[in-house]
């Protein structure tokens, strides 16, 4: 049985296969193949533990750093603070973490998990553990080594490409208004 959730699709092995092969081997079409199954394999496993995807990043975040604000939370996560707010509502009501207010900045809350959220992490993690083990069945250590290289290669690469699109941009900005490339370097 294909475990599939949210209508993701191809929900097959030959349906996964016509897929990867209708996007011709495009490098983000087979990393998105890649990771849909990988959510698909694991969703199906933590959803016993009565946890969604969703949460399952953020508790990720929480096991390897405990108590970081809102803010970081969504920034390690990678969501927008509005989708940090909701699902750590959603965790707080289901008692896995708790907010507390943050001594230094009263205006930061921090996210804390609890006792709940911290056992799940025994629960959890053998299953994502064992959906890795399995992703890499069959293919030889070494070639795992040079994909990840790769993939972490092509991921610096399109950092750098967006970080340099928003620095053209804010260049842009400073010659309308006059200013030189210096001083608005400096600013």
């Amino acid at each position: 049985m294909v475990a599939c959730f949210k209508g993701w699709e191809p929900v097959t092995v030959n349906e996964a296969e016509d897929a990867v092969q209708a996007s011709d081997g495009v490098l983000s079409f087979v990393v998105r193949d890649v990771n849909r199954a990988f959510a698909r394999a694991l969703q199906a496993r933590i959803t016993r533990s009565g946890v969604s995807m969703g949460q399952w990043f953020f508790l990720r975040a929480l096991w390897d750093e405990d108590g970081l604000t809102q803010r970081e939370l969504s920034h390690r996560v990678g969501m927008m603070e509005p989708t940090t707010v909701t699902a750590v509502n959603v965790m707080v009501a289901q008692g896995l973490v708790q907010r507390v207010r943050n001594a230094h900045d009263r205006r930061k809350m921090n996210i804390f998990l609890t006792e709940k959220g911290r056992a799940l992490r025994d629960a959890m993690m053998p299953s994502a553990s064992d959906i890795a083990a399995l992703a890499v069945a069959g293919i030889a250590p070494e070639e795992v080594a040079h994909a990840i290289d790769v993939l972490r290669r092509v991921g610096a690469n399109l950092n750098a490409a967006t970080l340099g699109s928003r620095e053209g941009d804010d260049r842009e900005g400073v010659a309308r208004e006059g200013i030189g490339r210096d001083d608005a370097l400096e600013a």
